[in-house]
């Protein structure tokens, strides 16, 4: 990425919607990449759904964090 490249942050208030939504929803690894998909799709980007699932596992094993969820989803958000 070149480092005058616009990062997008997202706000703590979508962060927390979406990490409640994954911690408290009970959904299986599928189902969360999917709201993960959504969630970015929301914003206008797009994303694989195979990198995706990964990245719902690497939040899952960070514990969800705030912070690690921003950064997975950088790496993850698609520009359309």
């Amino acid at each position: 990425m070149e480092a005058n490249c616009p990062i997008e942050k997202f706000t703590v208030t979508d962060l927390s919607s979406l990490r409640e939504e994954l911690t408290q929803s009970g959904l299986d690894s599928w189902q969360a990449a999917e709201l993960v998909s959504a969630f970015l799709s929301a914003r206008g980007y797009g994303v694989s759904n195979h990198a995706a699932r990964h990245a719902v596992s690497r939040i899952e094993s960070f514990g969800c964090s705030l912070k690690s969820m921003q950064e997975e989803l950088e790496k993850l958000a698609l520009v359309m």
